[in-house]
């Protein structure tokens, strides 16, 4: 994959000002792996090679283990993800494939028990920061750090 443009050599103060926003949306006080997990989710979606790689990272450094990572894309299915992870995850989905759901009233039901209003909003938020940025990086084809042993032959 060839990237289209470095965005940020283009226009850095329109993606500092993005990346600003995120900063501020992650200190809202919502866990950091929660958080991690939600961005993973939805670069899996997404299909954004480039955030997946970051936030697996950025997961693992939040003490996330390895296990819950390679399972999230059948969170569905594991038993590693707590309720208020599978809220979470599923109004990721949601909002993510906005498109298709429509954000269904069983998702956001689903949140009531494990998140206040006030979560719910600051996730929604997170969940929009993630699938914008998913979406500059896909449009200009950014390509995520190569270590040299793991290019592919």
């Amino acid at each position: 994959m060839k990237p289209r443009m470095n965005a940020f050599a283009v226009a850095p103060d329109a993606l500092n000002l993005m990346l600003d926003f995120s900063k501020k949306v992650e200190a809202l006080g919502l866990e950091p792996s929660l958080c991690e997990l939600v961005k993973i989710r939805s670069s899996q979606i997404n299909g954004c090679a480039f955030c997946i790689h970051l936030h697996t990272r950025d997961a693992r450094a939040h003490g996330e283990t390895e296990e819950r990572i390679y399972l999230l894309d059948g969170w569905r299915e594991s038993p590693l993800y707590t309720e208020r992870e599978r809220a979470a995850l599923g109004w990721t989905e949601a909002l993510t494939l906005i498109a298709t759901t429509h954000a269904p009233d069983e998702d956001y039901a689903a949140l009531k028990p494990h998140f206040t209003e006030e979560e719910i909003v600051k996730l929604s938020l997170m969940i929009g920061v993630i699938n914008t940025a998913n979406r500059l990086v896909l449009g200009f084809r950014a390509v995520h750090p190569v270590n040299p042993r793991s290019e592919a032959a």
